[in-house]
């Protein structure tokens, strides 16, 4: 193992799941740092990061945070597989939508996730896992206020975590799925082996089927 790759992750964040199927995809060798909910800013912070978000990684001590920049040093790094065809209008393409990826489609189950574990009671109480019970009635409080403090970040697409987002999120959820439908029908979306839109794009896809 490269001593010098470390991932900086959470286990509920698919754009942590893109960066690890980056490395996967490469066949780079890497130390995951598992980073806990809601600590992730100071726990990045301590490990030298200006951000606080994940995923976040460190090569060989340079740091690089954000799915999208961590594909680029990665394939700067490691160019085999390609994660970008060196056709350049069909790069043009792959980019685009890999930004359309994290700017539009990726902040909706986030934003979703939010919204319902800090105002629904039940569903912050699953967020708890195997929490003795006796601790719940402190612990779900708590859990709900944390959601509710990200719940105020305004994202990439201009938006927070509201009543009213999280409604325009679900209206526009059935064009954004026909859009992926068409990515991959095209060819952007290649699958074997997947390119950064692909990992970018799709990760959102299985949570929001996961959460189905």
């Amino acid at each position: 193992m490269d001593e010098g790759v470390i991932l900086y992750a959470m286990g509920i964040s698919h754009p942590s799941h893109v960066a690890r199927k980056i490395l996967e995809v490469k066949g780079v060798d890497h130390r995951l740092v598992p980073v806990a909910p809601a600590a992730q800013r100071v726990q990045l912070r301590l490990a030298g990061f200006r951000g606080g978000t994940v995923p976040a990684l460190t090569l060989d001590g340079r740091r690089v945070q954000g799915s999208r920049a961590i594909a680029r040093e990665v394939e700067l790094r490691w160019p085999e597989p390609p994660l970008f065809p060196a056709d350049p209008v069909l790069r043009d393409r792959v980019e685009a939508a890999e930004r359309w990826g994290e700017e539009q489609l990726q902040p909706i189950p986030r934003r979703l996730f939010r919204y319902g574990v800090a105002t629904d009671r039940g569903l912050a109480n699953s967020m708890l896992g195997g929490a003795p019970a006796p601790l719940r009635p402190i612990a779900v409080p708590i859990v709900q206020l944390i959601s509710a403090y990200y719940a105020r970040t305004i994202e990439a697409d201009g938006r927070r975590a509201t009543r009213g987002g999280v409604r325009a999120d679900i209206a526009a959820l059935p064009a954004m799925l026909a859009r992926v439908d068409t990515l991959i029908a095209d060819g952007t979306l290649a699958l074997d082996p997947p390119n950064a839109a692909t990992l970018q794009v799709l990760s959102t896809v299985r949570v929001l089927q996961v959460s189905d």
